[in-house]
């Protein structure tokens, strides 16, 4: 991580964006006091993980990438596990969501597959009723379905408690319709960072050859050309009046990792 200054607001369910090795794991890892800034600080209500560890985890309900389950455990062996250490957990609700989901408490976690194990961490972080969540590519090894499910909970989970969440997270359509900020990461900078309703209204997109000569000509500040669903070559620029469409959360994001990608490779080329 480079440069980084941002605050996540109480409330909000922030999108963190960004391709592999950006910094995403890394951060919310800090948070976590998994790992140690070499300098600068990263708080959690406050707290500094370094010395109030124990604070801040009890603040927190957290989601690795690795979904780290003990195999020869049962499903409820976890929840009998998760009461012992976290008073506040709420043993009844997790059960409930486990079997929204499909899933036999009695299983051994061997015996699952990778998405259904996702489910039994995700379904354990809600059930903590944290203040805090943070969910490192929580839904990458869930079907449309299951991330659905996963999202709808959340969703009504934030509302019911004003829960603040950080939703690390590749698939960009889902995170549209879940999210109210956005951060987008890349080369360990943050190239984006607001919300999502504020970002949409500040940035067009333009289609074809040309357009970041219209969009200059507009007025506009270019940001990146890059290749839309149907492989049309279009232009995602700041600007707060048209002389595009206002964009989607996919289009801003591919538009400004793919300013990210050109910098980097020109990067390499002075290099």
């Amino acid at each position: 991580m480079r440069d980084v200054t941002l605050a996540i607001p109480a409330g909000s369910i922030t999108a963190l964006v960004g391709p592999n090795g950006a910094g995403k794991s890394t951060l919310i890892r800090s948070w976590m006091g998994f790992e140690r800034p070499d300098a600068g600080r990263a708080l959690v209500r406050g707290l500094d993980p370094r010395n109030r560890r124990a604070d801040v985890i009890r603040s927190v309900g957290y989601v690795s990438q690795t979904h780290s389950l003990y195999a020869r455990l049962s499903i409820e062996d976890h929840l009998e596990m998760v009461a012992t250490y976290r008073p506040g957990f709420d043993r009844g609700a997790a059960a409930s969501r486990l079997e929204t989901l499909g899933l036999d408490p009695r299983r051994r976690v061997s015996q699952l597959s990778v998405g259904e194990r996702a489910k039994v961490m995700l379904s354990i972080a809600l059930s903590l009723h944290a203040p805090i969540l943070l969910l490192d590519e929580p839904m990458a090894n869930l079907d449309p379905l299951a991330r659905r499910e996963f999202l709808t909970m959340l969703m009504e989970d934030v509302r019911r408690r004003g829960t603040t969440v950080v939703l690390s997270s590749h698939i960009v359509t889902d995170l549209e319709e879940a999210c109210d900020r956005l951060i987008v990461l890349a080369q360990g900078s943050v190239l984006l960072d607001g919300s999502i309703d504020v970002v949409r209204r500040e940035h067009v997109v333009l289609p074809g050859d040309g357009a970041a000569s219209r969009a200059e000509s507009a007025g506009a500040q270019p940001v990146s050309a890059f290749l839309g669903r149907s492989g049309e070559r279009l232009q995602l620029a700041r600007a707060t009046a048209p002389p595009g469409h206002e964009p989607t959360l996919e289009e801003i994001v591919l538009g400004y990792l793919a300013a990210a990608g050109r910098s980097e490779t020109r990067a390499a080329r002075t290099s």
